[in-house]
């Protein structure tokens, strides 16, 4: 059974290659922060244009650009971590913070950044999320310690937000006709290139130059950037904006922001710390709250009712889950092949193009597939194969090299290829037009905090289990049974080779072994469950997304 036929401006269409954490639907269902009508739209959104003289390609370069830079320091970063981890000094939670702190502040102003787009002009907003992000750009790559480093990440996050809010609306603004379809087609490419450079790229010039420069090649590019929109692109506003949820706002940020940090805590003490249970506790209380104040706002931030909807709730679990699992885990697959396979950033982010292959080959097809077949049979399957692919990872030891993840890793791929399009058109599917632009935007925020709830996770577990492996493999060696807590710091902040170094000659051999079986171990570990994470994932969106829901919305 397919989907009911729909008109071609009906329906859902992804850019093929759409990268990781990001979801994309068609310009046409998007309202208010995210689509822009014609003058006399039958929901009151005006173009309201003012500025400079509009040149549509113009728009594009810039839109192109912004979303490039964002979308590249998704995962440029992964491959320099290790580097970033040496030449700072940083704990492995700290780590993990340089990236969730990206995460954390995308996820938490991305709808709001869409409403204040609506208010104040979208043209605005970008300029300020562009001047944003570049500055943030640059105190990242002038960091001299982790916290200025994650502090910065977060300013990165903020703009990042910001534009991606305001990208697609622009460009909806600034095209009609097929010329629209021409320029949806050149960023849904650029989104593909920047996800599948991006671990390239970061290990060219992390390699080549410095860790550093994975965030100052921003710097020429996003004052480019600057300078078109303020000389090229026009303004436009929505007639009937509504005000941010400012309320919703805070709240979801304090909650999630305590998940979070308790998780990351959960690594340096216990589940049973108090300050970790706090984190925890106080996170619960926060979401309920949160869950209150938008049933009683006039404005959401989160328009509870779209949860009614299996499908849109199987839309949100699967991004949660393909975030939570594969994506989540990058951080430590890159550890590994570069910690203790020994490659540097460049051979790492050669290898990690395995992945992103495999994420482009199945891209293309699935983007095509979804006007024909019922999306649950892309997305139920794909996030099978995300599952499959990370047991297929698993079984590594002390002997282990890198090719042992290829089969892994191609699968995977393909999962996400497969996911990723219908994934986008699903948030959208199912509602009327004028939440087009939350749904889309609820569905990207599940993505993000599947990304910064996931590394945490993961890393509590990893932790963990290699502390655990080294405390038993040691107890039995007179010379070592001491250096158990030792070891096993070193291997969560890469320090393992100043630690062998530092041994008797006779030690170091077996300790190096030793550190490698209680990584590989740790990874083991939390490769299961990342499947585990993405398997019951995919189980929930298959029986969950329905096609009478998009008939039912193609029929209004």
């Amino acid at each position: 059974m397919t989907e009911p036929d729909r008109p071609d401006s009906a329906r859902p269409h992804v850019p093929a290659h759409e990268a990781p954490g990001v979801a994309t639907p068609h310009p046409e269902h998007r309202p208010a922060h995210l689509r822009i009508t014609d003058e006399d739209s039958a929901d009151g959104t005006v173009r309201g244009r003012s500025g400079p003289e509009p040149h549509k390609w113009w728009t594009l370069v810039a839109v192109c650009l912004g979303t490039f830079m964002l979308l590249l320091d998704v995962t440029i970063v992964n491959v320099a971590l290790p580097d970033i981890q040496a030449a700072l000094g940083t704990s492995f939670s700290g780590l993990q913070w340089v990236v969730d702190a990206y995460a954390l502040t995308l996820a938490a102003l991305l709808l709001t950044s869409g409403s204040l787009a609506d208010l104040f002009g979208r043209r605005r907003l970008y300029v300020i999320g562009l001047v944003l992000f570049t500055a943030a750009s640059l105190l990242c790559g002038l960091a001299g310690t982790s916290l200025l480093l994650q502090l910065s990440r977060g300013l990165q996050g903020i703009g990042g937000a910001i534009m991606f809010a305001v990208s697609l609306a622009l460009l909806a603004d600034a095209f009609r006709g097929k010329d629209r379809g021409v320029a949806f087609g050149v960023w849904g490419a650029i989104t593909g290139l920047a996800v599948a450079i991006g671990p390239l790229l970061g290990g060219a010039l992390t390699s080549g130059l410095s860790w550093r420069w994975i965030f100052l090649v921003n710097l020429p590019i996003g004052a480019f950037a600057v300078v078109i929109c303020l000389l090229r692109v026009a303004e436009s506003r929505a007639q009937n904006a509504r005000r941010p949820d400012w309320l919703g706002f805070v709240v979801f940020t304090l909650a999630l922001s305590s998940l979070v940090y308790g998780l990351i805590e959960s690594n340096q003490r216990t589940f049973g710390s108090g300050l970790v249970i706090g984190c925890l506790v106080a996170a619960g209380v926060l979401l309920l709250l949160f869950v209150l104040v938008e049933l009683r706002s006039r404005s959401p931030m989160f328009d509870l009712s779209l949860f009614r909807l299996p499908t849109f709730s199987g839309g949100a679990v699967a991004a949660f889950g393909l975030s939570a699992s594969i994506f989540a885990l990058l951080l430590y697959l890159v550890l590994y092949i570069q910690d203790v396979l020994g490659f540097n950033a460049f051979q790492t982010g050669l290898r990690l193009l395995v992945l992103s292959g495999g994420i482009i080959a199945t891209s293309a097809v699935a983007g095509r597939l979804t006007s024909h077949v019922p999306v649950r049979f892309l997305i139920g399957p794909g996030l099978l194969l995300v599952g499959v692919g990370l047991l297929l990872m698993r079984g590594l030891d002390a002997n282990s090299t890198w090719t042992h993840l290829i089969p892994g890793l191609i699968v995977a791929g393909a999962g996400v290829g497969m996911v990723n399009p219908p994934l986008a058109s699903t948030a959208v599917g199912v509602v009327d037009a004028h939440r087009a632009g939350m749904a889309s935007g609820i569905n990207s925020t599940f993505r993000q905090v599947g990304i910064a709830t996931g590394i945490a996770l993961l890393g509590t577990l990893f932790t963990g289990q290699v502390t655990a492996a080294v405390r038993s493999a040691t107890a039995g060696v007179p010379a070592l049974a001491d250096q158990g807590d030792r070891i096993a710091t070193a291997i969560g902040s890469g320090g393992v080779a100043q630690l062998i170094a530092g041994l008797p000659a006779d030690l170091r051999q077996q300790v190096g072994a030793l550190s490698r079986t209680a990584f590989t171990s740790g990874l083991d570990r939390i490769m299961l469950v990342a499947a585990i994470i993405v398997l019951v994932s995919a189980v929930v969106a298959f029986f969950a997304i329905r096609s009478k829901d998009f008939a039912q919305q193609s029929a209004r």
